[in-house]
């Protein structure tokens, strides 16, 4: 049962948050650029400049030439070898073909010459692939040959996902600990530093009463800023979230306990601001690189995903993720909701066992 004592404190801690501005807005428009920069991830690809010499000019090599005309990923110009080569050193094309004079007759072919930039070998992997294709649609087309199969892609959810869409769930995963963290552990350190610690240690507050006002403050923090970013994120986006908002925000509640205990922790281990960076960085930097936030967790090697798997982090993403693109239930017990309930616990007893009033643990 909450006490008004605990809800006069949670108060008094969102006054001193409110007061300081630049965290208000570092807090809120950082998950922001990260949507904004990556949203652009998932727009179609600019097709690529390339060009060609046509030393045959035969029916053949114009044939060939308007395939590659028909591929939606280049763009193509007509020019002779000095000039073209002259335009990819300077960056102005991704590359240029040199047709032989011999390219005429399916029986005696030469090689085709494909000009790159070096530097560029993604980019002309990509660009050979394209190129490989037309060859084989242009000799189908020669001799009269259909292929023998076809391969559609059809999505077994029947959905039409975006990268973005994906990447949410994970954004909001990570401004979740961020915010939780940065609430408890950090605020920790500085009450400690000011000595607001060891003035409340001889009030009737009790340990419990002060963490329970804390967690109340930042869940609000958290509720508030998570909603805003979704909102934008939902109406200027297009985001569609395929499950229920109970159970989307019930993780997000359960995700940010887990992070605020794990805060508790953390800040009554260090025992300077200075100190506590770098312990929070080796908490939380190696979960953002492996938690699933930025690309699946399924394409890491086999042998590292049950470790991946058993982090916070990564029962919080993937709970939101399974909600908000597959319409999960948070009560239907997944692996995802029991590693989240086991790390409430787990962060509870941390939290517990290392926080301290006045001193720093040791």
């Amino acid at each position: 049962m909450i006490t008004s004592l605990q809800l006069h404190l949670s108060k008094i801690f969102l006054k001193i948050f409110l007061r300081n501005r630049q965290a208000i807005l570092f807090s809120l428009f950082f998950p922001l650029i990260f949507i904004g920069a990556f949203s652009f991830s998932g727009s179609e690809p600019q097709p690529f400049l390339i060009g060609v010499e046509d030393k045959s000019n035969s029916p053949f090599s114009t044939k060939f030439i308007e395939n590659l005309e028909k591929e939606d990923l280049f763009t193509l110009i007509n020019g002779d070898f000095e000039n073209l080569k002259l335009s990819l050193e300077e960056g102005a094309i991704d590359g240029f073909i040199v047709i032989p004079e011999n390219f005429e007759e399916i029986e005696n072919l030469d090689a085709l010459k494909f000009y790159v930039d070096a530097s560029q070998a993604r980019q002309a992997s990509i660009i050979k692939q394209a190129i490989d294709r037309s060859l084989v649609s242009i000799e189908r087309n020669i001799r009269n040959m259909s292929p023998l199969f076809t391969v559609e892609l059809e999505d077994v959810k029947s959905r039409n996902q975006r990268y973005i869409d994906f990447l949410l769930p994970g954004l909001l995963a990570f401004m979740i600990m961020n915010l939780s963290i940065a609430g408890s552990g950090f605020n920790i350190v500085e009450y400690r530093r000011r000595g607001i610690l060891k003035r409340l240690f001889v009030t009737p507050i009790r340990p419990r009463d002060f963490m329970i006002g804390i967690v109340l403050a930042r869940m609000a923090i958290v509720l508030v800023q998570l909603s805003v970013v979704l909102s934008i994120a939902l109406f200027l986006l297009d985001i569609n979230i395929v499950g229920s908002y109970i159970s989307f925000y019930s993780a997000v509640i359960l995700g940010t306990l887990i992070f605020l205990c794990i805060g508790f922790a953390l800040g009554s281990l260090a025992k300077t601001q200075e100190g506590i960076r770098p312990v929070v960085g080796l908490v939380t930097f190696p979960q953002v690189i492996l938690s699933g936030v930025f690309f699946p967790i399924s394409s890491m090697p086999e042998i590292v995903q049950p470790i991946v798997y058993s982090l916070p982090l990564s029962s919080v993403v993937s709970s939101l993720r399974e909600i908000a693109n597959d319409g999960a239930s948070l009560f239907s017990f997944s692996t995802s909701t029991i590693g989240l309930v086991i790390w409430v616990m787990i962060a509870f007893f941390i939290s517990i066992r290392f926080f301290v009033w006045k001193e720093v643990a040791r």
